[in-house]
């Protein structure tokens, strides 16, 4: 399908209000947020079906912050402050593929099946996009879902363990978690490209988007252990990422006070896009 015809265009006009809207009503979204959100929704799907999977993964991760919120909140401080997400958090999640999407649009046209010999810069594109989707929910699940592990999780650079909730703390749950977030993503492009008429790889699209997730979490956990700063409150045994939200008497338990989480989660994607375009696509898609 044409990037941008009157089909898309019209389809990704009412996917955007719609997830607009609801995310306002359900209080998912600040009124800034939802703004953002409508010109995410509908750029992506007006460049291509495949702009779906990133609505999948919005309403995937929607409802891994919300499961069991209650638990969360007698883990970590911020889990309160980031169930809305504003114009940044949506941002750090969508603008990178975003970008991509419409590269790929302008310059290449109509997506295409991944095929590195015949469309090489293509399926670069395609590649990068799906490793940036997998990346997002990947981390999204493990910290969502991997917070409320009854083990304790273990600091990623040194093994020590460490309270639930702070970055760079992983569980074997966690990694769990990822490797599903990434394959629901390569599932989520295996059906639109199905949709699309496309040739497709099925066990190949799996493969990579399980091992984007899981690579792209790891990065994550790594660079949360290490530029970003995670505060404790021994008395409330709550978690902070961010100092000025805690109280006076917390302790700084890991990392360094250089990137926020978004910034963490954008060099992350950032990161994983550049090495599921150029390195794993190449190796998972070449040619037997």
């Amino acid at each position: 399908m044409e990037p941008f015809s009157p089909t898309l265009l019209s389809i990704g006009t009412v996917v955007a209000t719609y997830i607009s809207l609801r995310g306002t009503k359900r209080k998912s979204l600040s009124k800034s947020g939802a703004c953002t959100a409508f010109a995410v929704a509908f750029l992506s799907i007006a460049c291509g079906l495949r702009g779906f999977v990133l609505l999948m993964f919005y309403q995937i991760g929607t409802k891994a912050t919300k499961y069991k919120k209650q638990i969360k909140l007698q883990r970590d401080g911020d889990v309160a402050k980031s169930s809305v997400r504003g114009p940044s958090q949506v941002l750090a999640c969508s603008v990178l593929a975003v970008a991509l999407s419409l590269v790929h649009a302008i310059y290449f046209g109509e997506e295409r099946k991944i095929d590195f010999q015949e469309h090489k810069y293509e399926s670069m594109l395609a590649c990068a996009i799906l490793s940036h989707h997998a990346t997002c929910l990947a981390d999204t699940l493990a910290s969502e879902l991997g917070i409320l592990s009854k083990k304790a999780p273990f600091l990623i650079t040194t093994f020590r363990k460490v309270p639930a909730g702070c970055n760079g703390g992983v569980t074997m749950n966690g990694f769990f978690f990822s490797f599903v977030g990434g394959f629901l993503m390569g599932l989520g492009q295996l059906i639109m490209d199905i949709i699309s008429g496309l040739e497709v790889q099925p066990l190949k699209v799996l493969l990579f988007g399980s091992v984007s997730g899981l690579v792209g979490s790891i990065l994550d956990s790594f660079l949360g252990a290490t530029v970003q700063a995670t505060y404790y409150d021994k008395e409330k045994k709550l978690i902070y990422c961010d100092k000025e939200d805690a109280p006076k008497d917390v302790e700084q338990i890991c990392g360094y006070n250089i990137l926020s989480n978004a910034q963490v989660n954008a060099v992350s994607v950032a990161c994983t896009c550049t090495f599921g375009g150029i390195v794993l696509g190449p190796m998972i898609f070449k040619e037997e």
